[in-house]
């Protein structure tokens, strides 16, 4: 996985420098990162399985995609980029939901944007380098699945999945968009 560099932010979401990715996880510094939700047609959600190299929850169960914004990225861009990068994906609408801050785990504290969106399972084309696997679930199967404690998740998968749901979660929301969510 190469060091990209990304911008430290503030608790404002307010760009104060910039650090390389291990940099910024070594020292615990505030930075992006972006998630999406995607809907299959019929309303299940298309998740990945991470890829076998990931530094953190190699092979477990993920959103749809899930990115660091670069530095000097927005959070729409880097969701873009990410649909493209990691499933071939392109020209699909987004809806931001939520804007959050959340700790992913030891010195990786961020804020984050979750965008969904729809697309057709069979238009996706994924990097093999960062994606093992693709499939699509029913939120009651995703949760079913989580509770099973059989299937590894992604820590993000599970608290993004709880606010969704209208559970309990660590996200601290920090603002809440307008949309109809799709997934069901």
């Amino acid at each position: 996985m190469t060091d990209e560099l990304l911008d430290v932010v503030n608790e404002k979401d307010e760009t104060l420098g910039r650090e390389l990715r291990s940099a910024v996880h070594a020292r615990g510094l505030l930075h992006r990162g972006v998630h999406i939700f995607l809907a299959t047609p019929d309303g299940r959600l298309l998740v990945q399985k991470r890829g076998r190299n990931q530094d953190t929850y190699p092979l477990a169960l993920d959103c749809s995609v899930s990115e660091h914004v670069k530095a000097g990225e927005g959070y729409l861009k880097a969701a873009r980029r990410g649909l493209w990068e990691e499933l071939g994906l392109e020209a699909v609408p987004l809806r931001a939901l939520v804007k959050f801050k959340m700790e992913y785990g030891p010195g990786d504290l961020e804020i984050c944007q979750l965008y969904e969106g729809r697309a057709d399972p069979e238009a996706v084309r994924f990097d093999p380098g960062e994606v093992e696997a693709v499939a699509s679930y029913s939120l009651d199967e995703l949760k079913g699945m989580a509770r099973g404690g059989k299937t590894q998740f992604s820590s993000w998968l599970v608290e993004l999945l709880n606010w969704y749901s209208g559970k309990p979660s660590r996200l601290e929301v920090l603002k809440t968009y307008p949309a109809r969510r799709r997934l069901g």
